[in-house]
């Protein structure tokens, strides 16, 4: 455990220190409170000890500072303090502190705060965990292990915006697993579980580290090109095409006898900047000429005029 100790007497900081080191955690310190929030930025420590008042930032105000700096973090505040009424106390725990000691410093009490301090901390890094594992299930497909709709969701806003605020580019490719509703039906639900997680592995192995895979529901998977034309889209997902092809899996119910997919592929440009929405149904255009076409094939959308 990291603890940060801050106080600008020379005495109560050494003997802060002193408690902090012999209890076998790492000690931080700093003399006032400007210095202590750079190294609370820095350090990240899971404790702070912390003098009311000292030059700079005092006590309040470092513990209300790193509270709004905390996101999936918390760090355990005491407050160090020569005052003792109850006003003063409400106060500190309404800046964010968890607990005060006062001067003169008692080894034994700050030891026993510390003590509390661990197990406080270890607990929120639990929780931390279960948090962002959640998260992540929210935004994951369970069948596939790809990001699912609410991710792209996020996803394509977040690159859509930067892309009309920068005049930036981006493409989409829309890919359906040709005649999957035969697949299942010949082959049961199980094997066409299987097809789609295949399909979903080779999708994520042949996308570059940039790009965002999807499952847009069903057989369809999504695909997000940042900073490609639609030349280099089409180049880039004709090369995943042929990659599941090369996959081998059969397939009974497709003139081929083995799985394949068709592609439809929009793409936002500084002189085709319409919404995201419309750049969706653009690749699903494109995917039904492409299957319309006869499948296992990539198609671009064409613009009218």
């Amino acid at each position: 455990m990291k603890v940060l100790v801050v106080d600008d007497d020379p005495g109560s900081l050494m003997v802060a220190k002193a408690v902090v080191e012999q209890a076998g955690y790492e000690c931080l310190s700093a003399t006032d409170g400007d210095s202590a929030w750079e190294l609370f930025q820095h350090c990240q420590p899971q404790v702070v000890v912390t003098d009311w008042m000292m030059p700079g930032l005092n006590g309040l105000e470092l513990c209300r500072a790193i509270r709004s700096a905390e996101v999936d973090t918390y760090t355990y505040l005491v407050l160090l303090t020569s005052f003792g009424s109850q006003n003063d106390v409400l106060a500190g725990m309404e800046a964010g502190a968890d607990d005060y000691v006062t001067k003169p410093l008692d080894p034994f009490t700050l030891r026993t705060r510390l003590l509390v301090a661990r197990r406080v901390t270890a607990l929120h890094s639990e929780l931390g965990k279960y948090r962002q594992e959640l998260t992540r299930q929210a935004r994951t497909d369970p069948l596939t292990n790809v990001d699912n709709r609410l991710k792209l969701t996020e996803d394509l806003e977040l690159l859509h915006n930067r892309s009309l605020r920068y005049g930036g580019r981006y493409s989409l490719a829309l890919c359906d697993v040709d005649h999957f509703k035969s697949f299942n039906d010949l082959q049961g639900h199980p094997a066409g579980d299987e097809a789609l997680k295949s399909v979903a592995k080779t999708l994520a192995a042949l996308a570059r580290d940039t790009d965002g895979v999807y499952r847009y529901g069903g057989e369809e998977f999504l695909l997000i090109l940042p900073d490609q034309d639609a030349k280099a889209a089409e180049a880039a997902v004709e090369r995943i095409r042929s990659g599941i092809e090369e996959l081998a899996i059969t397939h009974y119910g497709n003139p081929r006898q083995v799985l394949t997919i068709s592609a439809g592929i929009s793409t936002f440009a500084s002189d085709h900047a319409v919404s995201s929405g419309q750049l969706l149904k653009e690749a699903d255009d494109a995917l039904y000429a492409a299957k319309a076409a006869g499948r296992n094939r990539v198609s671009s959308f064409v613009r009218a005029g």
